[in-house]
């Protein structure tokens, strides 16, 4: 990945949009990163597994609800839980 300045970018933007087809432009401003230029596909991509990551986290936060420990359970003691296996025998 390359690296120009806002000023460079400004002088050079259509060469920038040709080679952001080939790999991602890193504009900076005063030594510090304020923007890149992607292409089309590489967005794409990234808008892609950004809502692939957010399904997993909902899918993730559904599975913990269902399998969620109820309080009374949580509360059982060593006795209590050799009680009820031997009840279940």
């Amino acid at each position: 990945m390359i690296a120009v300045t806002s000023v460079e970018a400004q002088s050079r933007f259509g060469e920038l949009i040709d080679r952001a087809q080939r790999e991602p432009i890193e504009i900076t401003r005063r030594g510090r990163t304020v923007a890149f230029v992607v292409s089309d596909h590489d967005l794409k991509e990234l808008i892609d597994v950004r809502r692939r990551r957010a399904e997993a986290v909902r899918w993730y936060a559904d599975y913990r609800r269902q399998t969620a420990i109820p309080a009374a359970v949580s509360s059982l003691t060593d006795d209590d839980i050799n009680r009820l296996v031997h009840e279940l025998r």
